[in-house]
Formats: C-alpha cells, sequence, structure tokens
C-alpha cells in the first residue's frame, strides 16, 4: 500500500491521506481483512504529525470501512469490499465527463448532490 500526498493540494492531509486508503480500497489493492499500516509508521514514512494520520484513520473507521482496536491496530471491513464493485462504474463515469468536457469538481460535486438527495 502507497499513500500518496499531493503538497499542491488544497485538501487536508488527513483527507489525501483518507482518500488514498479508499482508492487503494477501490481498485482492490486492499480488501476486508487486510491490516493498514500502524499510524506511526505512516506518520514517520510521509513525515506528517501521528494525530494527522490517526484522525484520516478514523474518518475511515466512521465510515464503516476499517475497524480499529488497540494494540491490533486498523483492519479493513467487510463493508469496504462494495467498492471495488463499483470501481469501473465509477472509471466508465469519469471517461464520460471528461469527453462532455465536466471538470473533476463539477463531477465530484453531481455524485454528492445525487447520493445526498437518495
Amino acid at each position: 500500500m502507497l499513500i500518496r500526498l499531493d503538497p499542491q493540494s488544497d485538501a487536508a492531509i488527513f483527507a489525501q491521506i483518507a482518500a488514498s486508503v479508499r482508492a487503494d480500497l477501490a481498485a482492490g489493492r486492499l480488501g476486508p481483512g487486510d491490516r493498514l499500516p500502524t499510524a506511526r509508521d505512516v506518520a514517520r514514512a510521509l513525515g506528517v504529525n501521528l494525530h494527522t494520520v490517526l484522525r484520516a484513520y478514523q474518518d475511515l473507521r466512521d465510515e464503516g470501512l476499517v475497524d480499529m482496536r488497540r494494540g491490533r491496530g486498523a483492519t479493513v471491513t467487510d463493508a469496504a469490499a462494495p467498492l471495488a464493485e463499483l470501481r469501473d462504474d465509477v472509471v466508465a463515469l469519469a471517461a464520460k465527463a471528461r469527453r462532455l468536457g465536466l471538470s473533476p469538481d463539477t463531477l465530484a460535486a453531481l455524485v454528492k448532490e445525487t447520493a445526498d438527495d437518495h
């Protein structure tokens, strides 16, 4: 698992870490039962504060994607499995949006709006 950060991004570092983990889940590089690297290891590797990584992991826990247990770390839950199932649909939607000239931000807003409505 490789966590990617974009120093030019306006997104908070914890949000970028969580998004990177979600991307690995969607791509099938992580699946139910897999353990995430320790927050200390991630913080050290990225050169960020431990609490930043813990915030990302807590957000993933709050979404039901990981289970966090003291002494056992963070483990991917079964709730993460549908992300991989949606990947092909998301890739096709993103490609269609590009063909139509829509920006990624516009597409994201449309998806969020649609998800919030239902």
